[in-house]
């Protein structure tokens, strides 16, 4: 019995025992469900973890063919940088990756400077956009790079769904998955090699960064993929990168061995207690491990409550009420499409009708014309005819 029940422990257990640094998180990027976490809301400093945000807005808020000039200020910036000279011009999509490859903080404040005048004033942008954009509540910016100052804080829980965000983002994920980039620069000319080493080192892992200050400790945000599922891995203030990485390594050996994602489709109906019939107006992803039975409600909120094994879920705005007499929402959807796309055939043909009915009248009319004409030319014909005889019959009297 003691065997069995050792061995039915769920390894969530197990992995806390396990788990070096101080906050860490492991959630579903596709549904946002959380698989495993270690004092995820604690209040924590990201260091260089940071620059997501600030990739993510010149991403979505520039114009990455922009040419950015830098100013003394940024070529000054202390920490990790990539060498940018005072008054080179740069793109924004250059600066963008020698961001995120090679956590150059030069580089985060010249796309501050060149969005706002100054980094401050780029922390609002920052903090306006994850509240908004994301709906994160325990996050606070106060630069775009992730040096240290005691107001410049975030959660583990946080910067999972900040990285959530940014997974959808594809100019982003080409970023930070590159593993290699030549760098030519007026003042460095080098390769660049991406800080995150997980890379090379993990199987399936996609981006994202890594970042240190000696308040923070190590901290990583970490995207991986196998088998159709997809993983966000947040590690913070372990006390070595070698500590961050085994972390990391290790809930995510844990997300891809013990759960899967499953996909509930758009447009399948779920009744609540009364009876009344709502539809999925979008897919709804599910992560559950294999012995568990996936149950769908409504509740009284209309909200979709959806069981997995013994917790419930609630998931809100996928529901749409059926309406009254309405068959089949889905077929009918596609019905409308369908007649939708008939409507230009259907006036084509009536156009075309008309235009034969229009030249079958033309003809109609021309042939009538034409026959009307040849018998006038007969009539005047046969009058010149017999004038002719008249005219010779009169002579010949003479």
């Amino acid at each position: 019995m003691i065997i069995l029940l050792s061995h039915s422990l769920p390894i969530q257990a197990e992995a806390i025992n396990e788990i070096f640094s101080e906050s860490a998180i492991l959630i579903d990027a596709k549904s946002g469900e959380v698989l495993y976490e270690k004092d995820s809301e604690r209040v924590m400093y990201p260091a260089s973890i940071t620059k997501i945000v600030t990739a993510l807005i010149a991403i979505e808020e520039g114009d990455m063919e922009e040419t950015v000039t830098v100013s003394e200020n940024a070529r000054n910036q202390e920490g990790s940088r990539v060498y940018l000279l005072e008054g080179e011009k740069v793109s924004l999509k250059k600066l963008v990756q020698g961001l995120l490859i090679n956590s150059g903080n030069d580089a985060g404040t010249a796309i501050a400077e060149h969005f706002d005048g100054n980094e401050a004033a780029f922390a609002n942008r920052m903090n306006t956009f994850v509240k908004e954009q994301i709906g994160v509540d325990n996050t606070n910016f106060t630069n775009p790079h992730g040096l240290f100052h005691p107001d410049h804080v975030t959660t583990a829980k946080d910067m999972a769904k900040i990285t959530q965000y940014a997974l959808n983002n594809e100019i982003f994920m080409e970023i930070v998955g590159t593993k290699t980039m030549d760098w030519v620069g007026e003042g460095w000319e080098t390769t660049l090699y991406n800080h995150h080493r997980l890379l090379w080192d993990y199987e399936g892992t996609t981006g994202v960064k890594n970042g240190y200050v000696p308040e923070s400790g190590h901290t990583l945000v970490t995207s991986a993929s196998r088998n159709g599922m997809d993983l966000i891995a947040v590690t913070l203030k372990a006390s070595s990168k070698y500590y961050s990485y085994y972390d990391t390594m290790a809930i995510l050996d844990y997300g891809f061995q013990y759960f899967t994602s499953e996909k509930i489709k758009r447009g399948q109906m779920i009744a609540d207690a009364s009876g009344k019939e709502y539809m999925l107006a979008k897919h709804v992803y599910v992560s559950k491990q294999e012995e568990d039975k996936v149950q769908l409600a409504v509740n009284e909120k209309k909200q979709l409550v959806v069981q997995v094994g013994d917790e419930k879920q609630i998931k809100d705005g996928v529901l749409v009420e059926k309406e009254t007499n309405e068959l089949s929402p889905v077929p009918s959807t596609k019905t409308e499409t369908v007649a939708s796309a008939e409507r230009p055939t259907e006036n084509k043909s009536n156009m075309l009708l008309i235009v034969f009915i229009f030249v079958c009248l033309f003809l109609f009319i021309f042939i009538i014309s034409m026959k009307q004409k040849k018998k006038r030319r007969k009539k005047l014909e046969e009058r010149f005819s017999n004038s002719i005889r008249y005219q010779k019959r009169s002579n010949f009297h003479r």
